[in-house]
């Protein structure tokens, strides 16, 4: 009697979302090195400039990392299989990051225009937050737009270009979301390749 033949499975460290991941992963260590190292440091002068709005940038930041923290383990097929309630759970705090997160990252934004912030880059800041909340999907902008700004020196050169990096860097996520999408469509499309059985194997199951 003859098997019928099982496709083989793609290696599952090949899938897009784990570089992505890893890719995030990177630009998280480097912000929080490059952008964020006055947490450890009382005497860094960043702590003056942000004493004014530190208890709004107080749950925005934990919102935030929380939902960076949170959102790719929404993606892990595996917890949602095996531990759904807990991937349910997971989910809500995601949300709840996003949703108090980015307001107040907007807000923070506009309170800065009270000590020299323009106007055109709260207007940045309001589209990233209503993009992030719409798609709770934009986080990585947050990242991307730090990580460009240091890696460039970018950062130097003033809000104005900073405002022109942020608008790129929300055009271009959606754009690599799509492209992303639309590559992992393309593989499901192939057909897999058929198991080969031993020669012995089929002997025996025809005898």
């Amino acid at each position: 009697m003859a098997t019928s033949s099982m496709p083989l499975q793609p290696a599952s460290w090949l899938r897009p979302k784990y570089f992505l991941f890893g890719f995030i992963g990177l630009m998280m260590a480097y912000v929080l090195v490059h952008n964020e190292r006055f947490l450890i440091d009382s005497n860094h002068p960043e702590w003056t400039h942000i004493s004014s709005f530190k208890w709004y940038l107080l749950p925005h930041g934990m919102m935030g990392a929380c939902a960076l923290l949170l959102g790719p383990m929404q993606f892990s097929d595996r917890l949602r299989q095996r531990f759904a309630k807990f991937h349910r759970v997971v989910g809500r705090f995601y949300v709840a990051g996003v949703f108090i997160g980015a307001p107040l990252g907007f807000y923070i934004q506009y309170y800065e225009e009270r000590v020299g912030g323009t106007r055109s880059f709260s207007f940045a800041a309001f589209t990233d937050a209503a993009i992030w909340m719409l798609t709770t999907a934009i986080a990585i902008v947050f990242l991307e737009v730090r990580v460009v700004l240091g890696v460039t020196g970018l950062e130097k050169l003033g809000d104005s270009v900073a405002e022109t990096v942020v608008w790129m860097c929300v055009a271009f996520s959606l754009l690599f979301a799509d492209v992303v999408l639309q590559w992992q469509d393309l593989r499901r499309s192939r057909p897999a390749p058929a198991r080969v059985q031993p020669v012995a194997a089929v002997q025996t199951a025809s005898d």
